[in-house]
């Protein structure tokens, strides 16, 4: 460890932060926290930030565009690099090679900015649970079984980072199923439902699965750079809280957005729905719940998580402040 460069303490010794796809989901709240903390920020995306206030630390940016993603890095000259840009939506119409470059080839020219840019002392990279599918509890953190392309091409954003032979402290973070403030597919659809109450939960036994409040993984993300770098080099963590009953998380939305509990169906009958909305898919008609879908719901989902504890800590935010920070956040962009 001799050869690294000291992670750099936030709120010792002034840091500049540079977040590639600080526009998305989990980078909106990172940069959010970031210029709460009055930490200089730089936010590198191709879209524009989901919060308007954010305007003035992004620079457009392709991490396809080698070139100006390395001009940028040289203007920053960053101290802690957190690489989020990716493409996070499962696509199973493609292929890695076709549909998923930002994540590998993108990745790629990250990595080699990072390496051209003298003062970087702690990087994180951010690849998924997906790199493991439901059915694989992984041995160790290179025993892989992604599922989906979008988890295969995760696989190698963490071959490439092991193998970039970076100059500084570097980890790979493994976000789990992540909710709260600005996840705008959730808004459209998850919470649309429960709002709706539409939402149905599978009767029987509990669906055990590690989802994720948003707050707790900008935790993580901040906590790791203030960590002897012997503790967080060249490690792997799941980010998440611990697991849980999901119809917890579904009853606490519900009983927000409704002031009912979410409704229990047998399974069979949730089956059956599902059927109809596979037939309602071909008809070119959307549906809440498909075949497909009701797997999903009736699938554990479980990632190690011990060991993110015993290095990081627990999450400090709990389920219920997690689920009103973010009916608060709905109420304030349109929900009432």
């Amino acid at each position: 460890m001799s050869t690294l460069a000291p992670v750099v303490e936030p709120g010792r010794v002034p840091a500049r932060w540079l977040v590639t796809g600080g526009s998305g989901f989990i980078g909106t709240n990172l940069v959010a926290e970031l210029l709460r903390r009055h930490l200089p920020v730089l936010n590198l995306d191709n879209k524009t930030p989901l919060d308007v206030s954010h305007q003035a630390c992004w620079r457009r940016a392709d991490v396809l565009d080698a070139a100006a993603l390395r001009a940028a890095f040289a203007d920053w000259r960053p101290t802690h690099v957190v690489h989020l840009a990716a493409r996070a939506e499962c696509d199973e119409t493609t292929t890695v090679e076709a549909g998923y470059r930002a994540n590998t080839e993108g990745t790629t020219n990250v990595l080699e900015a990072i390496r051209q840019t003298p003062g970087v002392a702690c990087v994180i990279i951010t690849s998924s649970q997906y790199v493991c599918g439901p059915d694989h509890f992984p041995k160790d953190m290179q025993d892989y079984g992604p599922h989906t392309v979008y988890g295969q091409s995760k696989v190698i954003t963490e071959q490439l980072t092991r193998t970039a032979r970076l100059p500084c402290a570097w980890t790979l973070i493994r976000p789990t199923n992540i909710w709260g403030p600005w996840h705008l597919r959730y808004r459209q659809e998850a919470w649309a439902v429960i709002r709706k109450g539409l939402y149905l939960h599978p009767a029987g036994k509990p669906v055990v699965r590690c989802y994720g409040y948003v707050g707790n993984i900008v935790h993580y993300i901040l906590k790791i750079p203030a960590l002897p770098a012997s503790v967080v080099h060249g490690q792997t963590f799941y980010l998440g809280d611990p697991p849980l009953d999901i119809y917890e998380w579904a009853n606490a939305f519900s009983l927000g957005l409704t002031g009912r509990p979410a409704r229990r169906v047998p399974r069979p009958i949730l089956r059956a729905i599902g059927g109809v909305g596979d037939l309602l898919g071909w008809c070119g008609l959307k549906f809440p719940l498909t075949t497909s879908r009701y797997r999903s719901m009736t699938s554990d989902y479980l990632c190690p998580m011990d060991a993110t504890y015993a290095v990081l800590g627990p999450p400090p935010i709990g389920l219920q402040q997690g689920v009103a920070e973010t009916l608060a956040w709905l109420k304030r962009y349109g929900w009432t």
